[in-house]
């Protein structure tokens, strides 16, 4: 028996040009900038700054294609990322009063500096070393990580030098150079490990009784003292709580990481440039749009003027078609880039201003606790947008606010109920396990059981795990680790 049946399918498909404009909107206002640039270098056609508008008669695009005596183009040639066909070419004035000037900002130089490792060498020189001392300790620098740290065991080290460097040594030798690469500074670099960091530390100080008995504890108590055993401590190391309480003060001056405070080391440092600014002006929310954000472009008048050349030529040969067709292409992206940069404004600043005024009570406040329960599609239904769009907004975009920069993804959190049934905000929760966490005793800190249990006397019916989980999300350890002498 043969069947037939006809099947529908609905699809959407993004065109290239939509692809990009997403890309766009994802664009931090630093990226944004490169991407800008990128742009205006690879595009002749396009212009910044303020100049008359240069547009072509209306009817240019029909005679054009009349003139070609329809000839075909392959559009394998035409680079269809830029390219999008119109009839006009406009001139668009992208700022409005939105927009923020940013007369005040300032663009900071930064020294180059050298790295860390170069930093230590540099040390190593003022030091009496034999060549073979010298290339170890060259070595062992080498070896440093970012932090400070030499991770790798020495008997590896011992290997790698008789196979690359071949310099054949005991692993004692090794230990001795060692010795003096810890002597460098900042106080703590070469350590192969954080007991041995903090006592290289320890021992550059002072030698008081608190010292003396915070570098006994780390060496042979390290253990009980990181999982915070205070009772074996006091009845190992028979002391006071008080002596002991000094000790533990002292080691947690320490820094555990003493190649990350090396100002001048290779680690990548992200300087946070704010896409929006929220003011509060006469008790009202003002929102402003990053100036770096709305730049003023144009269509070239010279690229125009070629068009119009061509369409009054009289003799219009076939490499005056190709380049024609060439200049066309580069006006069309140059136009289709205007316009995507002002649909990107509209769009960070509608997303930007529907969010706000979700969470106004909160931005008038500053008051966590006011923030209310906001998820993506909340926004996204609020502005008639995708959710997607919205997505690309909050996650990779930053507002300056009273309170401080943040990523605007911070703002939206899920909800829960209340005993009264109302709907409240995670971060209002986590909010409250902070403060509760914070006023706690510390020589007896709260139990996840126990904070649970506070958190439904004030109104909030979670089980522990959840109140675990709150808790590592906002970086708080457990009960155990939270402990103080």
């Amino acid at each position: 028996m043969l069947k037939q049946h006809l099947q529908f399918k609905l699809s959407q498909k993004l065109s290239p040009q939509q692809i990009q404009l997403m890309k766009l909107i994802q664009l931090p206002t630093q990226a944004f900038e490169q991407r800008l640039k990128q742009e205006l270098e690879e595009n002749p056609a396009l212009e910044s700054g303020k100049e008359e508008s240069s547009t072509l008669d209306d009817d240019f695009g029909d005679n054009y294609e009349e003139e070609m005596d329809h000839e075909t183009v392959a559009t394998d040639d035409i680079n269809i990322d830029e390219y999008l066909s119109d009839d006009e070419v406009p001139d668009y004035r992208t700022k409005a009063n939105n927009y923020s000037s940013d007369d005040e900002e300032k663009n900071v130089p930064y020294a180059a500096g050298i790295s860390f490792n170069q930093y230590l060498l540099n040390q190593l020189n003022t030091v009496y070393l034999s060549d073979e001392e010298w290339a170890i300790a060259e070595f062992l620098v080498g070896s440093v990580d970012e932090s400070g740290y030499i991770r790798r065991p020495l008997a590896d080290i011992m290997d790698d030098l008789a196979f690359t460097q071949n310099i054949y040594v005991e692993e004692e030798t090794i230990k001795k150079v060692l010795a003096i690469v810890q002597e460098l500074d900042p106080p703590g670099v070469g350590a192969r490990s954080l007991d041995e960091c903090l006592v290289i530390q320890l021992e550059r100080k002072e030698p008081t009784p608190s010292v003396e008995l915070a570098i006994d504890i780390l060496q042979k108590s390290f253990e009980h003292f990181t999982k915070k055993h205070y009772k074996q401590l006091l009845q190992k190391h028979d002391i006071t709580e008080e002596q002991l309480r000094d000790a533990i003060s002292e080691i947690e001056k320490l820094n555990p990481k003493p190649g990350g405070s090396y100002s001048g080391s290779n680690r990548i440092v992200e300087h946070v440039v704010p896409d929006f600014s929220i003011r509060i002006v006469d008790g009202e929310l003002e929102l402003t749009l990053n100036g770096r954000n709305a730049p003023e472009l144009h269509v070239s008048r010279e690229y125009s003027n070629m068009l119009a050349g061509y369409k009054n030529a009289k003799d219009k040969s076939k490499s005056q078609k190709d380049a024609v067709m060439f200049i066309k292409q580069k006006l069309d992206a140059a136009k289709w880039f205007i316009d995507a940069i002002r649909q990107r404004q509209q769009t960070l600043y509608i997303t930007m201003n529907a969010i706000m005024q979700y969470q106004k009570e909160y931005f008038l406040t500053g008051d966590e606790r006011n923030l209310r329960p906001m998820i993506l599609k909340d926004i996204a239904d609020a502005i008639d947008m995708d959710v997607s769009t919205v997505s690309r907004v909050a996650n990779s975009k930053y507002v300056d606010t009273p309170y401080g920069t943040k990523l605007i993804k911070e703002y939206f959190s899920e909800s829960m109920k209340n005993e009264q049934g109302e709907d409240v905000s995670t971060k209002e929760i986590k909010k409250i396990l902070e403060t509760v966490i914070g006023e706690e005793d510390k020589r007896k800190p709260l139990t996840d059981d126990k904070l649970a249990k506070i958190l439904k006397e004030k109104g909030y019916p979670i089980a522990r795990r959840t109140v675990a989980k709150y808790r590592e999300q906002s970086g708080l350890p457990v009960a155990r680790l939270r402990k103080q002498i």
